[in-house]
């Protein structure tokens, strides 16, 4: 398949922003097997990072081509750390339906505010069960980015959940690209908190919605906790200490 057809395929079905739960009960993926590829799109963000892992900036998709893509500065962000012209790059991100996508450029003008690359190609990743969706039916409350003290708990259902975001459904009404805090406890773990963006909604049925919701970037020490977490959730293994404080992730 060619690069091009990566950028341009049409939307599938709705419901495959999420697992079918009824589908798919709790059970260990396969140990590694080649992962979809997510899409990209105008406004999605990405990391870069020099093709030995360094990170050198974040920033969102202004326009791309089969070949080429300019990254802008996100809101709020400080300006560009400048990048060697030729200099060869990797990116990562997910698209609207969390599916993750890896790609590698060769960074062809870097400013303070614009990142152009040239020679982009698709990097194939496998798929491990760290990256695996859980369906997982549990309560969970969203909390309005001007809810600071969180005080107005809107009481979900989750859906599924992995390192990169969740999905939720709910009677609210929510736009793509709102910030939301959300509050979940996962059998006996302590409750976790995570701060996302809405980049997906989808009306599942009359009056209710499920939300895909990308997690804020975690640390490495919160992706391995969460992982943990998953996957014992996946193999039926119970807590047996939990932790004295919440996580704040």
């Amino acid at each position: 398949m060619g690069i091009f057809s990566f950028f341009s395929r049409d939307d599938e079905d709705d419901e495959e922003l999420l697992w079918e739960t009824e589908q798919h009960p709790r059970q260990a993926p396969p140990s590694s097997e080649a992962a979809p590829t997510g899409e990209l799109y105008e406004g999605m963000h990405l990391d870069v990072m020099t093709r030995e892992g360094e990170p050198l900036l974040s920033g969102r998709v202004t326009e791309f081509s089969p070949d080429s893509l300019t990254l802008g500065r996100l809101p709020g962000e400080l300006s560009f750390k400048i990048s060697p012209v030729g200099a060869a790059v990797s990116l990562s991100g997910y698209d609207r339906r969390l599916i993750p996508i890896c790609l590698s450029g060769v960074v062809q003008e870097s400013g303070r505010t614009l990142l152009r690359l040239k020679s982009l190609k698709i990097e194939h990743h496998v798929e491990h069960r760290d990256n695996f969706r859980l369906p997982f039916t549990t309560p969970v409350s969203l909390y309005r980015s001007d809810d600071e003290r969180q005080r107005n708990p809107e009481e979900c259902t989750l859906v599924n959940i992995s390192t990169g975001g969740c999905c939720v459904q709910s009677e609210y009404i929510h736009a793509e690209d709102e910030v939301v805090r959300i509050r979940v406890k996962l059998e006996d773990y302590a409750p976790l908190n995570f701060l996302g963006q809405v980049v997906r909604c989808v009306e599942h049925a009359p009056g209710q919605f499920w939300y895909g919701i990308l997690f804020a970037q975690l640390t490495e020490q919160e992706i391995t906790s969460l992982n943990k977490t998953l996957y014992n959730l996946q193999m039926g293994i119970k807590q047996t200490h939990v932790r004295g404080e919440e996580g704040h992730w």
